[in-house]
């Protein structure tokens, strides 16, 4: 059996692992990365970048069926959702190249295959049996989606958002469990290409992480949608019917039955760490994920894990920003830790939401006076123009100090709009420095700014 040396073993190539080790590259570490499957993982080729090039094709029927509010009459159209498939996947296929390249131009060795902690410094990788060796290792392994009792994923009838990627045909009806960001982003494109969609949620809101006012406004814009949704609502038992499946369903103590062509499971997901040789080395876990501080490392000296298999934050500029964090720690300059609650949170239905920091009820919960600022894209002139005028930005800020504690965005295009709040929040701006720095006109970033003047009672525009 041949053994090779690195500097760095990195095991998963999603965008935690190729990240961490193009910056591993860049500081002069020799690095490997080992992937079972492709570079890019679960994100790139079946989650956040189909599923977003699916959602702009959705994006586009919609406009096409309300072209009448343009002044432009379509008698009739068709459309055509195998056509949409394949364009995500040629978005993938893109990208996906462009990560191989990347590879190649750093000269970082991938290698495929399933890899095992041997030793504290030694992997193995099957097929093949090759050993590598590395003072520093570390786990990007990434999440897959959970299945609950009586509902497990099968790929076929009960599916994850993999197997819908790769579904040529709308399911029709279909029931998704779970109000995720994944579970709606599903529910607005099936909706889209005119299949009947339920969503059932166990707890009392759509996007129950998100801020309870925006949860309330997203729900407005699902009944409009005609997305059917049951909340505090759980499965009591699943029977599959031939090619059919049949839920039973308490919401409060009601019973009711729901028939679909499929169930979409988005109830979260679990940690990939089986067959690691993690319990051989003593590595701890936490709730079923790999536990590290705030520079990646875990209890066992050399052994990092970044990304979702870490489950501090499962997104993947996420696992980006933690592999940059280990590789510089490994390479001794002394990283900034990442602040989890600087961080931007997702979700890219129509109307889009987008949240960083504290909830209102969080704050409140912290006893510090809080005042909030709040404002609609209803009076924003860009939004009017573009047809898409429904939502708010709302701030959450300390009152005595002026810290912006948390964002909470719904509307057309918000989610490109977190990047000045997370700078914001980041280099501990009050709302009046953000309401300084003037916003060009017109555009949907006066929401923001108008925001921040709400906060201090000083709204110009409502």
């Amino acid at each position: 059996m041949s053994t090779s040396e690195f500097d760095l073993i990195i095991i998963g190539g999603g965008p935690g692992g190729y990240v961490a080790a193009i910056r591993a590259a860049q500081l002069g570490l020799r690095g490997v990365v080992v992937e079972r499957d492709r570079l890019g993982g679960i994100c790139l080729n079946w989650g956040c970048i189909p599923s977003k090039a699916l959602l702009q094709n959705a994006s586009v029927v919609e406009t096409i069926q309300h072209a009448s509010d343009f002044g432009v009459q379509i008698q009739s159209f068709s459309i055509d959702f195998s056509a949409a498939i394949m364009r995500s996947r040629t978005v993938v296929t893109k990208l996906l190249k462009g990560v191989e390249f990347l590879m190649k131009k750093n000269k970082i060795e991938v290698i495929k295959g399933d890899a095992t902690l041997t030793e504290r410094d030694r992997v193995e990788v099957q097929p093949g049996g090759r050993a590598l060796t590395a003072k520093n290792i570390i786990i990007a392994t990434g999440a897959r989606g959970r299945s609950i009792s009586g509902l497990t994923i099968d790929g076929r009838q009960v599916i994850s958002s993999r197997e819908a990627l790769e579904l040529a045909e709308v399911p029709d009806p279909i029931v998704i469990v779970g109000a995720s960001a994944v579970g709606m982003e599903f529910a607005t494109i099936y909706r889209s290409y005119g299949a009947e969609v339920t969503v059932i949620e166990m707890l009392p809101h759509l996007l129950p992480k998100e801020d309870e006012e925006v949860s309330f406004e997203f729900e407005k814009a699902m009944k409009k949608a005609d997305i059917k949704f049951r909340v505090n609502t759980k499965v009591v038992q699943a029977t599959r019917l031939g090619d059919k499946i049949q839920l039973e369903v308490s919401t409060n103590g009601r019973m009711e039955t729901i028939h679909a062509q499929r169930v979409l499971m988005a109830v979260g997901v679990q940690p990939n760490v089986e067959n690691l040789g993690l319990e051989t080395l003593g590595v701890e876990l936490e709730r079923g994920a790999v536990k590290v501080d705030d520079y990646c490392r875990t209890n066992i000296p050399g052994i990092y894990a970044i990304g979702d298999v870490t489950m501090k934050l499962p997104l993947a500029h996420v696992a980006s920003a933690q592999g940059v964090v280990a590789v510089e720690t490994i390479a001794g300059k002394e990283p900034r830790a990442l602040n989890y609650n600087n961080i931007p949170r997702c979700t890219y239905t129509r109307p889009q939401v987008a949240s960083l920091g504290l909830t209102e009820a969080q704050a409140r919960e912290t006893g510090r006076e809080i005042c909030v600022g709040k404002f609609p894209f209803r009076a924003n002139g860009k939004a009017l123009g573009i047809n898409e005028y429904e939502g708010f930005v709302k701030l959450i800020v300390d009152k005595k100090r002026g810290e912006i504690l948390g964002a909470h965005l719904i509307g057309p295009e918000v989610t490109e709009l977190t990047g000045e709040l997370s700078l914001a929040k980041s280099a501990e701006l009050t709302p009046m420095q953000l309401a300084h720095a003037v916003h060009a006109h017109p555009t949907l970033t006066e929401v923001i700014a108008e925001a921040a003047l709400a906060s201090l009672g000083q709204v110009i525009h409502a």
